[in-house]
């Protein structure tokens, strides 16, 4: 009924780049709130980016200068461009979306892998 779709994970070198997508798709009324989190193996699930539905944007310290977040709303989609890349940046990033239907519930996406390679 609501699913997130994310792409764009992979294996990159430190310093490079990636640009990660999320697309919201079903029976949606609409998508307020997006953000990123990531977890890496042993450790807890934190907070990466978050974007409202009116474009506003907040950033972890660690990701500062390096990372954007945005959004297309027209087509219900979230973008994460990451650049310079650096090891401790591997983990699985998730998307989670907060959606309105009946009412407003948060959604996750399934995961993406990214590893950044000394």
């Amino acid at each position: 009924q609501v699913q997130l779709e994310e792409s764009g994970g992979g294996l990159v070198q430190a310093g490079g780049s990636l640009r990660l997508s999320c697309a919201a798709s079903g029976s949606i009324f609409s998508v307020n709130a997006m953000g990123w989190y990531r977890q890496a193996p042993g450790k807890q699930r934190e907070l990466v980016a978050s974007i409202t539905a009116s474009g506003s944007t907040n950033y972890a310290d660690s990701v500062k200068g390096r990372f954007t977040i945005s959004r297309d709303n027209a087509k219900n989609t979230m973008y994460l461009q990451m650049n310079d890349l650096k090891p401790e940046d591997t983990a699985v990033y998730y998307c989670k979306a907060d959606i309105i239907r009946r009412a407003l519930t948060g959604y996750w996406g399934q995961g993406t892998q990214v590893t950044v390679s000394s």
